[in-house]
């Protein structure tokens, strides 16, 4: 996981240099302090050296200055590196999602995958800019400092070691359980926001059921298991940076005991113990930088493997190796021996040995009772879920087969619960021609019977729908989706009530349409209101163990069969 993070550095390695160069840089001249104190106290001084000592004391100052350059370049170009890093990771996770297929958002919350994308991901970016130059300048340091404390003198720098050493394992025994909090952390704020985002889109229903007083429970619960996990945390956190004070402060008594006991000795002179101590305080500020960033780095970590959680998966429907794309699509439709089930239990079949063949050019009709099939056959069409056994072709070719992106380029599909984007209407309409012209977006408008409504907009095109439409009525909604399907102009039209939110005279004015726009296209409808259906090519009728009925509407009328009772009871007053 950390090797296939690390790859995100190497678009930015300029900056990464620069960070590290800058880095090296400030513990070098942090390390000088302590070299020259001992100098100024162990020579100058007791010299009478005044001008020597203010000749260093403005060489340090110089240095300090260029110090301070140092640590904003770090603080800047540092956070810019870690913000380039953070946009890629969440571009990459973005693409990711978009090539999901729909099983996966079956199993999966809006809420939580937005954290993923924003939050999880901005801790990312603060640990790859920090970790790097903590571990850097700490490494440097801690080497430097024992390295010169030897010098000084072996027996001392050997006892203070010691206790480092305590401190050392201390930290990293604390770390897998501060790891497993900020873990359970994750899942909980992902739950959270999963209610948040649910709570709001659905408010308004909320409000017509009166329904406050129970989403306030919910979330309550919600907001209760994230607040014990945030505690558990922040239990972590205080056991692990009270431990690390308690060994450092151990050291440094440590350091006052046995040091005194050293210059009593006269084993080293006072002027050697000062400088342990300055230097002992650059073993231990590395230490306990890391510690304290260890906050950091763990929240880092999590939000690493929450992004490689989603980046390891693989769809289930993807496009085969050099899949069959075609310019020209007939249209042909047919389901050999189908089976599916969304749970993938042969109990629980939705489809079972199902067969049906539609000609290019003709309209059907699908017709049954809820839970049938009707709108699993639409999705299987699209390849939105893959078939268990049998065979879903489209112009004799197993969908399969297809370039998913070319097979779904020739199919065009309205949904009763249509979706509307935050944006413009012009926007919405887009969406089913990316690149299409604006006078192609209003012929489509006027296709769908909405570019009168449009114009007499204030805004008219460039009108604000609201989210997921919520300026637009039910009608007006479906009409733009109704829109996009124009504009898309694909071969194959699968309709799923797609006018079931519109009044009888608006419906009939977007028959006319829809009549115009099937013309050589092969056209499958599922509609309850069965009026709308009967001027179909074929209806067919499904039950739960398949088709019972087909043929044109008068012929089952006539027939006096199941379908002729449906039609019978629909126009009943």
């Amino acid at each position: 996981m950390i090797k296939k993070f690390i790859r995100y550095y190497r678009p930015h390695i300029k900056l990464f240099i620069i960070d590290m160069i800058c880095a090296l840089s400030i513990s070098i001249i942090d390390l000088l302090f302590p070299i020259a104190t001992s100098k100024v106290l162990k020579e100058y001084i007791p010299e009478g050296a005044i001008r020597m000592v203010v000749i260093l004391g403005i060489v340090l100052l110089v240095f300090y200055v260029v110090r301070f350059i140092l640590s904003y370049i770090i603080g800047y170009y540092g956070h810019i590196m870690g913000i380039k890093l953070e946009t890629d990771m969440r571009e990459d996770l973005f693409k990711k999602i978009q090539t999901m297929d729909y099983q996966f958002f079956d199993d999966k919350k809006t809420g939580e995958l937005m954290t993923n994308l924003t939050t999880h991901l901005h801790d990312v970016s603060e640990m790859s800019h920090h970790a790097p130059e903590d571990l850097f300048i700490s490494f440097l340091m801690l080497v430097g400092s024992f390295t010169y404390l030897l010098f000084v003198n072996v027996y001392l720098t050997l006892i203070v070691f010691v206790f480092l050493t305590f401190l050392i394992i201390y930290s990293i025994s604390r770390r897998n359980k501060m790891m497993k909090g900020f873990r359970n952390t994750r899942n909980a704020q992902g739950e959270l926001n999963a209610e948040v985002e649910s709570s709001i889109s659905g408010i308004r229903l909320t409000k017509a059921f009166h329904n406050e007083e129970y989403e306030e429970k919910k979330f309550n619960k919600i907001n209760s298991l994230y607040r014990s996990a945030r505690t558990e945390t922040f239990k972590q956190i205080g056991l692990f940076g009270s431990g690390n004070d308690f060994f450092i402060n151990l050291t440094n008594l440590a350091l006052l005991v046995f040091g005194g006991y050293f210059v009593y000795r006269k084993w080293i002179d006072y002027i050697d113990l000062t400088t342990y101590f300055l230097y002992v305080n650059f073993l231990i500020k590395p230490i306990s930088r890391l510690t304290n960033s260890m906050e950091q780095l763990q929240q880092g970590f999590s939000g690493i493997e929450k992004f490689y959680n989603i980046m390891n998966v693989e769809p289930k429907i993807v496009s085969p190796e050099n899949g069959v794309e075609k310019t020209e699509f007939v249209g042909n439709v047919e389901f050999r021996d189908v089976k599916f089930s969304y749970t993938h239990n042969e109990d629980q079949y939705v489809l079972s040995n199902f067969t049906l063949k539609i000609p290019s050019g003709k309209k059907v009709a699908l017709v049954g009772e809820t839970g049938v099939g009707k709108t699993t056959i639409s999705k299987l069409i699209p390849r939105f879920y893959d078939v268990e056994s049998g065979e879903v072709l489209v112009d004799d070719i197993d969908v399969r087969d297809y370039d998913l992106y070319n097979l779904r380029e020739a199919i065009g599909h309205v949904q009763q619960d249509v979706f509307i984007f935050y944006g413009t209407i012009k926007e919405n309409i887009l969406y089913g021609k990316p690149e299409a012209t604006f006078e192609e977006v209003v012929e489509a408008a006027k296709h769908a019977r909405i570019h009168d409504f449009i114009i007499g907009l204030e805004d008219g095109y460039e009108t604000l729908t609201g989210e997921r439409g919520i300026r637009l009525s039910g009608g007006q909604q479906q009409r733009i989706a109704i829109a996009r399907l124009f504009l898309k102009n694909p071969k194959i039209l699968i309709l799923d009530e797609a006018t079931s939110s519109l009044d009888n005279i608006t419906e009939s004015l977007i028959q006319q349409s829809f009549d115009e726009l099937a013309r050589n296209k092969t056209t499958i409808v599922i509609a309850h209101r069965l009026s709308t259906i009967k001027n179909a090519d074929e209806i067919i009728i499904i039950g739960k163990n398949g088709i019972i009925e087909r043929g044109k509407h008068d012929e089952l009328m006539k027939s006096n069969g199941y379908y002729a009772s449906l039609y019978n009871s629909s126009t009943t007053i």
